[in-house]
C-alpha cells in the first residue's frame, strides 16, 4: 500500500507505468497479423471483397472521424478518449469473434477507424500529466512499451499457430481477453487538469455575487457552466492559428512535412494491403503463415533503425533531403518487388526492408519538424500532417481500389504504390541535390568573410545529434 502511495505522490511515475501498461496490452494483438486469412477463412468473405470492399471503408471512415477526434482529445483532456480507445478495441474483436456475415464485418471496419484515430490520445495524454523535466524518460518507457506489446503480441500469435495448432477464432479470443485488459488499466489513468489549447477558465464573477452565500453545490454547478466559454473557444483557435504559422514559416519545415504526408499515405496503403498480397502470392490454406513472425522481425528492425537516429552524426539541414530520396528509393524497389515476385520469402523480405526505412525516415522527418517547435506547435503539425496523409491515402484508394474507381487487382496495386514511392525518391533527390549543391556553393564562394572565427565556429553536427538522440527517445 505505501508504495502505491509513494508511487502516487512522485508526479509522473504512477502515470508513467500506468500509461505503459495500457500500451503494452492495447498494442499486444495476437491475432492481427492474422486478419485477413481469418476474414477469407471462416468468415468466409471473397478476396475481391475484403480489397475492393471491405477494406477503402476503413479509409473512408478514418478520414471522416480523425479531425473530429483530433480536437475531442485536448478539450476532453485526454483520458476519455484513451478510455475509448480501449472501449473500441474490445468491441472490434467482439464483432470478430461472434458476428457474423458481411454487414458485420462492414461495420468492423468503422469501428477500426475509431480505433486508429484515437492512438493520437495515448501519445499526447503523458505530457499533460507529468513535468517537462521528466518528458524524455516517461516517453521513452511509453514507446517502448507500444514496441514490446506490438513485438510480443505478433510472436505469441505466430508460435499459438505455428506450434501448438490454434484456430484464428481461438487466436481472436485470445486478443479480446488482452484488450479487455487494456480497458480495465485505462480507466485508472489520472486525469490530467488541462489540454495544450483548450484550458478549463471560469468566468469571473460579480463583485456583489460573492457577498451572497450561495450553496457549493450552485457554484460548482456555476464553474462547470462557465468552464467552456466562448472565449475560451475563441482563445484555443487563435493559439491553434499562430502556432500554424510558426509551424509552417520555414520552407524546410514545409518540405519535411510534405514527404511525411505523400509517404504515410503509400506506407498505409502498403501495410493494409500487405496480408492480401501474401494471401494471393501463396494461399494460407496450402502452407502455413508467417506473417506474425515477418511483423515481430519488422519491429525489431524498425526498433533498431529508430535507435540508430540518435547516433547518425549529419548534418540533416543539407544532407537530409538527399537522405529522404535515397532511401525513399530503397523502398520503392522493396515495394516493386513485393508486387512482382511469386516467391514469398522474397517478400517477406522485401516487406521487412520497407519498413524498416519508413521508420528510420519518419524518426528522422519528426526530429527535423519538432526539434525547433514548442510542444502545442509539434502536436498541431503532426495532426495536421496525418490528416494530410490520410486524405492522399483516401484518394489513392478511391482511385485505385474500390469498385468505384479502378478496382485494380492486389498485384497492380503495389505496382502503382511502388511507382508513387518512386516519385516522391525523384522528387526529393532532386531537392537534396540543389540544397547540396546551393551550400557547397555558398560555403565556398563565403569562406572568407565567414561571421565566426575558426576556433569559434558552431558545431552544428554536435546540436544536431544532441536534438536527434533526444527526439529518438520520443519516438
Amino acid at each position: 500500500m505505501s508504495l502505491c502511495v509513494d508511487l502516487k505522490s512522485s508526479g509522473w511515475i504512477f502515470p508513467t507505468i500506468l500509461l505503459s501498461l495500457y500500451g503494452f496490452l492495447a498494442n499486444c494483438r495476437p491475432a492481427e497479423p492474422f486478419l485477413t486469412p481469418y476474414l477469407i477463412g471462416p468468415k468466409n468473405i471473397s478476396e475481391t471483397l475484403v480489397t475492393n470492399y471491405l477494406f477503402p471503408i476503413w479509409t473512408y471512415s478514418y478520414l471522416a472521424v480523425l479531425p473530429v477526434v483530433f480536437l475531442l482529445t485536448d478539450l476532453l483532456r485526454y483520458k476519455p478518449v484513451i478510455v475509448l480507445h480501449g472501449l473500441f478495441l474490445v468491441s472490434n474483436y467482439v464483432l470478430l469473434c461472434f458476428a457474423p456475415g458481411l454487414t458485420a464485418m462492414t461495420f468492423l471496419q468503422f469501428n477500426y477507424a475509431v480505433v486508429t484515430s484515437t492512438e493520437v490520445a495515448y501519445f499526447s495524454y503523458i505530457y499533460s500529466v507529468i513535468p517537462t523535466e521528466h518528458f524524455q524518460l516517461a516517453t521513452g518507457y511509453v514507446r517502448s512499451a507500444v514496441l514490446s506489446g506490438l513485438t510480443f503480441g505478433a510472436t505469441l500469435g505466430q508460435l499459438l499457430i505455428s506450434l501448438a495448432g490454434v484456430s484464428y477464432f481461438m487466436i481472436n479470443a485470445i486478443t479480446l481477453g488482452l484488450m479487455a485488459s487494456a480497458f480495465i488499466v485505462s480507466l485508472f489513468l489520472p486525469m490530467p487538469k488541462m489540454g495544450m489549447f483548450f484550458s478549463p477558465t471560469v468566468a469571473c464573477a460579480d463583485p456583489l455575487e460573492e457577498r451572497r452565500e450561495v450553496p457549493e453545490i450552485g457554484l460548482r454547478a456555476k464553474a462547470k457552466s462557465d468552464r467552456w466559454s466562448k472565449d475560451n473557444l475563441k482563445t484555443a483557435a487563435r493559439k491553434m492559428w499562430a502556432n500554424l504559422k510558426e509551424s509552417y514559416s520555414s520552407r524546410r519545415l514545409v518540405y519535411w512535412s510534405l514527404w511525411w504526408a505523400l509517404a504515410t499515405a503509400n506506407y498505409c496503403q502498403v501495410i493494409n494491403y500487405i496480408q492480401l498480397m501474401w494471401d494471393h502470392i501463396e494461399p494460407s490454406s496450402t502452407s502455413s503463415v508467417f506473417n506474425g513472425a515477418v511483423e515481430a522481425v519488422c519491429t525489431l528492425v524498425g526498433f533498431a533503425a529508430v535507435f540508430s537516429v540518435g547516433y547518425m552524426r549529419v548534418r540533416w539541414e543539407i544532407w537530409g533531403e538527399l537522405f529522404l530520396g535515397v532511401f525513399s528509393a530503397v523502398g520503392a524497389v522493396s515495394v516493386f518487388f513485393i508486387g512482382l515476385t511469386s516467391n514469398i520469402w522474397i517478400s517477406y523480405s522485401c516487406y521487412i526492408i520497407f519498413k524498416a526505412t519508413y521508420m528510420l525516415l519518419i524518426t528522422i522527418t519528426t526530429f527535423q519538424i519538432a526539434s525547433n517547435l514548442s510542444m502545442e506547435c509539434y502536436a498541431l503539425t503532426f495532426g495536421l500532417n496525418t490528416f494530410v496523409a490520410i486524405a492522399l491515402q483516401t484518394v489513392l484508394t478511391a482511385a485505385v481500389v474500390d469498385n468505384t474507381g479502378l478496382g485494380l487487382d492486389i498485384t497492380f496495386q503495389f505496382i502503382i504504390y511502388g511507382g508513387c514511392y518512386g516519385v516522391i525518391s525523384v522528387l526529393f533527390l532532386l531537392r537534396g541535390i540543389y540544397t547540396a549543391f546551393t551550400h557547397h556553393s555558398t560555403h565556398t564562394g563565403g569562406n572568407t568573410h565567414s561571421i565566426h572565427p575558426p576556433h569559434t565556429q558552431i558545431n552544428t553536427t554536435t546540436v544536431t545529434n544532441k536534438h536527434t538522440q533526444k527526439l529518438s527517445t520520443k519516438l
